[in-house]
């Protein structure tokens, strides 16, 4: 029975996701819960698992082909009559075709399983058997960047015919390869999907191109340097290069322009003195007892903007369109932007405001290298009540950030640099940092955002007036 796995949504109301890489071919025998696919939808690249076993009899898209919700992904054979019962195979083993069909009795996949819900525990498909080894895919979890995409060989030069009986598979000859593929290699490049994109987007033929990562690994730098080398080989220099906006970048583009046309944004600067911030930051590091944290000036500002909110509960809350109602949350899920090879993200995390400097610190940690290698799930960017975005790491004083959709405002904080700073009467040397604050003025008035900035402001200049703040 051939049975059609259509694009399941993988996140909060996505309708659409663009095919990265596929990990199988036409021909080849899945089990149940193996990898199938790369996608990336609007905030991730997510691992496909297939929900039941058989043998891949098509593929619906191309890599970089943009899929709808519930348009069919891929074709597979159960072995399976309509009714849903096994094939029966005859007395020697096969089936119609003269395939042998023990190996999907030996799958033990039962054909009334169905998709899982997003968020349900377990993987696509249902329950791991007890015999795999490999750890579930959850819906919504990236690929990984370190173990990389699976192999499998393409065939190399002239297609190499049919397998006789009793024997080995016929082996195309040296003309034959000559006369195909020439200098392609037998087996699929090893990339990650990210570099892999960055391929198609510069026009990279991966085929040719030496990885000179781990056990070949083509890498981001290997791909910057084969497109470097293409014009000079062609003697041509492009004048203009187009990316396909797409996946995250698509997603981003259209909630930024949602936000800036739809909350009436106001921004607000303050440059405070830093000092006591940075000395208390760079005492911690030397602190043996705070070795395995890293305790930076974001996790400083973290902590001041959970505490802060709790002051002015304004900036903590939702303009809720369709009930005409402000919501005010009682916890704070706090959003941090990350620049990624794939673009801006803003996973948040939950109950920021329940946690402790050092706790906050590993979690920002954490969150920064998920998003980076690109396994950011869509789960961890939604939810999110108010948002920091760290503009000093690129040599900026300030700027005015849009709001990240459906929250009321977002800090940005700039770099910390020493200028000259009137300190207890005189001019001294002075770190300082300058503080942009953009806020939704439909729920946050001009004295409610000033108050909070100040807040914020207060704890950065003198952290152990944090104690006292309720």
């Amino acid at each position: 029975m051939i049975r059609e796995f259509p694009l399941p949504d993988l996140g909060e109301g996505l309708t659409e996701s663009e095919v990265v890489a596929w990990r199988v071919a036409v021909g080849d025998r899945v089990e149940l819960n193996q990898i199938v696919a790369d996608v990336e939808t609007a905030k991730a690249v997510v691992e496909l698992p297939s929900p039941f076993a058989g043998v891949i009899t098509a593929l619906h898209a191309e890599p970089g082909q943009t899929v709808d919700v519930g348009a069919p992904l891929f074709s597979c054979d159960t072995g399976e009559d309509a009714d849903g019962s096994p094939e029966a195979p005859d007395a020697s083993g096969s089936d119609a075709s003269g395939s042998d069909v023990s190996g999907a009795a030996a799958a033990g996949t039962d054909a009334s399983e169905t998709l899982r819900e997003p968020g349900e525990p377990g993987v696509l498909g249902g329950p791991a058997t007890p015999a795999e080894t490999r750890e579930p895919t959850l819906v919504g979890y990236g690929a990984s960047a370190e173990s990389g995409p699976r192999r499998r060989t393409r065939r190399a030069g002239v297609a190499a015919g049919p397998v006789p009986s009793g024997g080995a598979p016929r082996v195309p000859s040296p003309a034959g390869e000559a006369a195909g593929l020439g200098t392609r290699t037998a087996e699929r490049p090893r990339s990650t999907p990210p570099v892999r994109k960055l391929a198609r987007d510069l026009g990279v033929d991966l085929e040719r191109v030496a990885g000179s990562g781990e056990r070949g690994l083509i890498t981001r730098a290997d791909v910057e340097a084969a497109a470097a080398e293409a014009p000079a080989a062609s003697g041509r220099i492009a004048s203009e290069t187009r990316i396909p906006i797409a996946g995250v970048r698509k997603h981003t583009a259209a909630a930024m322009v949602q936000s800036a046309f739809t909350a009436p944004h106001v921004t607000e600067f303050l440059t405070v003195d830093v000092t006591a911030a940075m000395d208390l930051v760079r005492s911690l590091r030397e602190d043996r007892a705070f070795a395995a944290h890293r305790i930076t000036p974001l996790a400083l500002a973290a902590k001041a903007v959970c505490i802060a909110a709790r002051r002015t509960p304004e900036v903590n809350s939702h303009w809720d369109e369709d009930a005409r109602e402000i919501v005010r949350y009682a916890h704070v899920n706090l959003g941090i932007a990350a620049a990624t090879e794939r673009g801006l993200v803003v996973p948040n995390i939950t109950g920021a405001d329940r946690m402790t400097l050092t706790e906050l610190a590993d979690a920002i940690t954490a969150l920064a290298e998920t998003a980076r290698a690109g396994r950011t799930s869509p789960a961890d960017m939604t939810g999110g009540t108010i948002s920091i975005t760290n503009v000093g790491v690129f040599g900026v004083d300030a700027g005015t950030p849009i709001l990240n959709p459906g929250e009321a405002a977002i800090l940005a904080i700039g770099q910390v640099r020493r200028q000259p700073w009137e300190f207890r009467g005189e001019i001294a040397l002075r770190e300082v940092m300058t503080l942009s604050l953009s806020f939704d003025h439909r729920l946050v008035d001009g004295e409610q955002g000033s108050r909070f900035l100040v807040d914020v402001a207060t704890i950065l200049r003198d952290p152990g007036r944090a104690l006292t703040m309720s």
